[in-house]
């Protein structure tokens, strides 16, 4: 089997076609408690004279999936494909590309993301030299190639210059690649200038726009959370978060036992590969400002104080191996307890039970062990699907011994091996506790400013419908520490065994209420008023709630925004991604902090690892003050 460089998605792809979500920078539907569970999605943003084109380099499930929200879902068109897999390169052209035509059209089908670089350089050339003819170009890449490759597309892209960028999670596998790939995003990101464009304070337009598959940003449910808790204040200010990701026991030894991501060396710990989106979430909610519009308050957010973290490789390893099974046994197929262990590769990918063969699933994670299977699934004739389990259970008896280089066994992936046999040495399960101080520099800032206020600076009234006629007003006071920059802790929790798959759920606790979060509702408790109010958010078939989509939609109008209607980078970056480059790095930053939490065995202070283990990496004027 040819090596590949598409990255197959490490969290499930739920069925159905892609929907849409309301956009970050267009505002927020706040769904309320009698509103229905389900809603038509918008319709994407209107085509513009000339749609931005993207290249997909990658075509895993992670390309494929972003291909097809493109196309269903925003305003702009895949152009290209760079994949070595043939099969999976064409079957995502002729999907999104070039349908049924015999051949691939000039600029749309590559092997390699380097001869995509090679032509797009030469390319150029060409058009500069006035030769005519010669095929558009495409506007931005989205990288969706397996994670410890990202930093090498990534530079190469941004060498290439002129290219928006938007890279799969995580960012990179060691941190010393993140920040080499920050100081090349950030040298192509727009200088301060004049103007132009919608709107006031433009800035001149000669930089990309970047973005990251953090998609709990961009789900329905999450941008309802945020607005709740910044917006609204439902609780007030929040003082406790917990987060969980229950991965779930089959899908956690699928990716992270047998998969792509079971090696800290050839990938890296879970935390990241799995849970850097969680972190970014938890700071999405806990540091970063309400409105991104607020440059110089996205530029000062409220920084966590201190990183603790334990956890573990817990259950699978070879001392919990069931005695039945025997020494000797490394592979399912032939292990003599296969019928009764739950992890059994038959039952998982060829059985009807979970999402195998059977249940008539042909997509993933059965497509994962047999890309090839997918069109065996489409034709749907009984001798199609038998040469599908024939097929299936070839690649599930594939196994490894004593002699095989260990190179070998690290380089791909085993999914008919015994989980307790497996080379896997990540994490399990990991906790991470954030903790922040009262920002003590904006208290005294506040409190010069409203030393001379009256009482309407420290408080503000509740709504007449929070108290009886005959009740005085209830005042809530804020007291001296500025709205969402005072102490509070947050406590993530990763867990590999669990019958939820990815559905998160939430606790937070604030001065004025608390709320629970399950991916699906949001319950809020005021404490005020007595009141109990279900939120019910749009829930989406797509990936992370419909955050897949979300971010895809996003990232394209950002593009949009700037090729034909006159945006500066910055802006569109702040007001339509809704991330900055600065909070991307921030968040993989705080994995990498929590880890050497983990290993150490202490409590790190957030701000000297950073000044020790980022600042000096990081390149370009005005770096050292970068946080």
């Amino acid at each position: 089997m040819p090596a590949s460089t598409h990255s197959s998605d490490s969290d499930p792809p739920a069925p159905g076609a892609p929907t849409s979500h309301p956009a970050v920078a267009n505002g927020v539907h706040a769904y309320g408690a009698d509103a229905p569970a389900t809603f038509r999605p918008p319709p994407p943003p209107p085509m513009s004279a000339s749609p931005p084109r993207f290249i997909i380099i990658g075509a895993g499930s992670r390309g494929s999936g972003y291909a097809q929200a493109i196309t269903t879902s925003s305003n702009g068109l895949v152009a290209a494909v760079a994949e070595p897999h043939a099969f999976k390169r064409r079957q995502l052209g002729r999907a999104f590309i070039w349908g049924d035509a015999d051949r691939a059209p000039e600029g749309a089908e590559f092997e390699s993301w380097r001869d995509f670089v090679a032509y797009e350089r030469a390319r150029r050339g060409r058009a500069a030299a006035g030769e005519r003819g010669v095929p558009e170009g495409v506007d931005g890449a989205y990288v969706c190639v397996l994670d410890e490759m990202h930093r090498e597309v990534v530079l190469a892209l941004a060498a290439l210059g002129g290219l928006h960028i938007m890279c799969e999670k995580p960012l990179a596998t060691r941190l010393s690649d993140c920040t080499a790939m920050y100081n090349a995003l950030r040298a192509n990101r727009s200088r301060p200038g004049s103007g132009g464009g919608e709107g006031e304070g433009e800035e001149e337009e000669d930089g990309t726009v970047f973005s990251i598959g953090h998609v709990m940003r961009y789900s329905p449910h999450n941008i309802l959370l945020r607005k709740l808790l910044l917006e609204d204040r439902a609780v007030g200010d929040i003082l406790s978060v917990e987060h969980t990701e229950p991965v779930g026991w089959w899908h956690f030894s699928h990716s992270y036992v047998r998969g792509n991501w079971r090696r800290e060396d050839t990938s890296a710990p879970s935390l990241l590969t799995k849970s850097c989106h969680d972190i970014d979430v938890l700071l999405w909610l806990l540091s970063s400002p309400p409105s991104y519009a607020d440059r110089a308050a996205v530029e000062n957010p409220h920084l966590p104080s201190t990183v603790a973290s334990t956890g573990s490789l817990q259950f699978f390893k070879r001392s919990r191996k069931p005695r039945g099974a025997g020494a000797a046994t490394t592979n399912c197929l032939s292990c003599p307890v296969e019928e009764a262990c739950k992890y059994s590769a038959r039952r998982v990918y060829v059985g009807r039970q979970l999402r195998g063969l059977g249940a008539g699933n042909t997509g993933w994670p059965v497509s994962i062990v047999v890309p090839e299977i997918e069109d065996l699934g489409r034709e749907g004739s009984p001798l199609a699907l038998e040469r599908a389990r024939e097929m299936l259970l070839d690649r599930l008896g594939e196994d490894y011994g004593p002699e095989t280089p260990a190179a070998e066994v690290a380089a791909r992936n085993w999914f008919g091996r015994c989980v307790f046999e497996a080379d896997n040495d990540v994490c399990d399960d990991q906790v991470v506790t954030l903790t922040w101080d009262d920002d003590q520099e904006a208290a005294a800032a506040a409190g010069e400013e409203g030393a001379d206020a009256g009482p309407a600076a420290n408080g503000r009234q509740a709504s007449s419908s929070s108290s009886s006629s005959s009740e005085p007003p209830l005042l809530l006071l804020d007291g001296r520490v500025p709205r969402g920059r005072g102490a509070k802790t947050a406590v993530f929790h990763m867990v590999a065994h669990s019958r939820k798959q990815c559905d998160r759920y939430t606790h937070i606790y604030g001065t004025d209420g608390d709320a629970y979060a399950d991916s699906y509702t949001i319950t809020v408790n005021d404490f005020r008023t007595g009141a109990t109010t279900v939120h019910r958010p749009r829930v989406e078939s797509l990936g992370h709630g419909g955050g897949d989509n979300g971010l895809v939609r996003q990232f394209v109008l950002a593009v949009d925004k700037v090729k034909n209607h006159g945006w500066s980078a910055e802006r569109a970056q702040r007001e339509i991604v809704g991330c900055t480059l600065e909070e991307v790095l921030r968040s993989h930053a705080l994995v990498f902090c929590a880890e050497d939490a983990r290993l150490g065995g202490e409590v790190v202070d957030w701000g000297e690892w950073w000044r020790r283990r980022v600042v000096p990496e990081l390149k370009g004027p005005g770096a050292a003050e970068v946080k």
